[in-house]
């Protein structure tokens, strides 16, 4: 069997469980704490990178994907790879055409919403918790499935301790490797981590027993608002979804279809929705013009 038979990396980066973010405002845009957590995350990507490089593989492609999907600085990243910012419509919600991966890695992610990780939360925080037959539902199982359906199997995740945990637990075999949320950015040893995290994603080249995700259906969500019933209606009742007081449930043939769901519960009244050819490009705009501020805000910090 070769030793490494996978060409193509598609990488998928978070903030909350990269090594520069250590509190909401870090991960918050426009702030200066996420300025900071921007360069982080790049070097972390870019330790990443450069260890699937030399492991040999062919073809990295990393998305980018907090908030406005423009949070990763390029210049810091190994040329060799091909860094895809801001959201795209599909087949992939939010990430597009993955192409030709072969395998995925997810690194700086978090845990489910209404657990105990760092910054835990499922899309949106505006969500207490969100539920499937009792058990919590982490973003690691949506992005998984959404990329299943091109029969690419997620080999390794990084994020904080309970956040690994989830993602061994829901995908059989998966490779983790935990950053410990006790320490502050200040007192992390940023380069060892680094060096550990490029090993561990690397050595998760020979994976070869975790299978694309693809868990049966259908699949029932309880969900519960933050912000109470008010918030709820607003959020659910545009798109009739079931709902009792700040809680609200949806049914799903499957966890794509679930998904789907989600995506207009937590960001798409109908109207959005309708326009979103137009929106997008606007949102992918703002991103830009955020990313423009963090490199001057770092320039300043130099």
């Amino acid at each position: 069997m070769d030793k490494n038979p996978y060409r193509h990396i598609l990488v998928l980066a978070d903030i909350e469980g990269s090594s520069g973010c250590g509190s909401y405002r870090a991960s918050s845009f426009l702030t200066k704490p996420w300025a900071r957590a921007c360069a982080s995350m790049s070097r972390d990507v870019d330790a990443v990178v450069k260890g699937l490089f030399d492991a040999g593989v062919q073809r990295v492609t990393v998305k980018d994907f907090h908030r406005t999907g423009y949070n990763l600085m390029p210049e810091v990243i190994d040329s060799r790879a091909r860094i895809v910012c801001g959201y795209h419509q599909g087949p992939v919600p939010g990430l597009g055409d993955p192409g030709d991966a072969d395998a995925a890695m997810m690194i700086g992610m978090h845990a489910a919403a209404g657990t105990a990780g760092f910054l835990a939360h499922t899309l949106t925080s505006r969500l207490a918790s969100l539920l499937v037959a009792g058990r919590p539902l982490a973003e690691v199982e949506l992005f998984a499935a959404s990329l299943a359906m091109h029969g690419i199997p997620v080999v390794f995740f990084s994020g904080c301790p309970v956040a690994c945990a989830q993602a061994s637990e829901r995908i059989e075999g998966i490779h983790t490797f935990p950053i410990d949320k006790t320490l502050s950015p200040e007192t992390l040893d940023a380069d060892r981590w680094r060096k550990g995290l490029a090993q561990t994603a690397a050595k998760s080249l020979t994976n070869v027993s975790v299978m694309p995700y693809r868990p049966d259906g259908p699949l029932t969500a309880e969900i519960t608002i933050r912000d109470g019933a008010a918030a709820a209606a607003n959020m659910a009742d545009p798109w009739g979804f079931k709902r009792a007081g700040a809680t609200v449930r949806i049914d799903a043939d499957d966890i794509l279809a679930l998904y789907t769901s989600l995506i207009r519960l937590c960001y798409l009244p109908p109207l959005a929705e309708k326009t979103l050819p137009y929106s997008r490009h606007l949102y992918n705009l703002v991103g830009r013009l955020g990313r423009l501020w963090v490199r001057r805000q770092l320039k300043i910090e130099s």
